[in-house]
């Protein structure tokens, strides 16, 4: 008879004190936004016992809040901290939870749940969205089972459970707080052009915006610096490049801004 797989110390940890270290029946999802060569992508992982991708996602702690599970996933998962965070829904479709990806992760160990096991009740979850620049994470480094990916936002799929209407809610989100939220700094580099800007944005909402006009109304916020380098390299004249002005961002992600796309 062929021996099981020995069981990794984190999953056996899950198994047998997982009911007495978590909150029962309520997970967090993440959605990880970055912005690569004008496409917005999504971070995946690759769930290899089922050949599925899924969000990066866990369990909360009973002592700990919801955001800062998320947070804690987000550096457990795929290495990463001090980045923007929004919660935007919860996901608690009777028919969302899938048991068998728990039995069927487990069973490679030679382990079968019982019934009454805590992992395979219905869980209901709390989608986060992340912004990231996209050339802060190294795939390669990514210190977990499974695979990842930066998947385009238009192509995603064969995603595990409701992953794929998490993503597109969080899509969903993003633009609607994109008027009062100065989300850029987040998912570019630290200096950039204004056409690089208006991309980005004419990216997240799937339409064209007028030049003068979306620059007027960014540097109306007053949440730029512009500099005094020129983006170097382009067929036309080099245009100025720009960076976030942190302390005016910050208080722009406090009081919001003010306007319509």
């Amino acid at each position: 008879m062929a021996k099981s797989t020995p069981i990794p110390s984190n999953k056996k940890l899950i198994l047998e004190k997982g009911d007495k270290l978590y909150l029962p029946g309520i997970s967090v999802d993440c959605t990880i936004f970055g912005f690569h060569e004008n496409v917005l992508k999504v971070l995946l992982l690759k769930v290899e016992h089922i050949n599925k991708w899924a969000l990066p996602g866990g369990f909360i702690k009973k002592n700990e809040t919801i955001e800062n599970a998320a947070y804690r996933v987000l550096q457990e998962r795929i290495g990463v901290d001090n980045i923007f965070l929004q919660q935007f829904n919860a996901f608690g479709d009777p028919n969302r939870s899938d048991a068998s990806i728990h039995q069927n992760r487990y069973q490679e160990y030679g382990i079968k749940l019982p019934k009454d096991n805590w992992l395979l009740q219905r869980f209901i979850t709390i989608g986060f969205y992340a912004l990231i620049d996209f050339t802060d994470i190294k795939l390669k480094d990514i210190t977990t089972d499974e695979s990842a990916a930066w998947i385009d936002i238009n192509k995603l799929n064969n995603l595990m459970m409701d992953h794929e209407s998490i993503v597109l809610k969080a899509l969903e989100a993003l633009r609607s707080q994109l008027a009062y939220l100065p989300i850029g700094r987040n998912l570019l580099p630290k200096k950039f052009t204004m056409p690089e800007l208006q991309k980005l944005y004419e990216t997240i909402l799937d339409r064209k915006l007028d030049r003068r006009n979306f620059q007027r109304k960014m540097i109306g916020f007053g949440i730029l610096n512009k500099l005094s380098e020129t983006r170097k390299g382009g067929a036309h004249k080099a245009p100025f490049l720009y960076s976030f002005n942190d302390k005016k961002y910050q208080k722009a992600l406090k009081e919001g801004l003010y306007g319509s796309w």
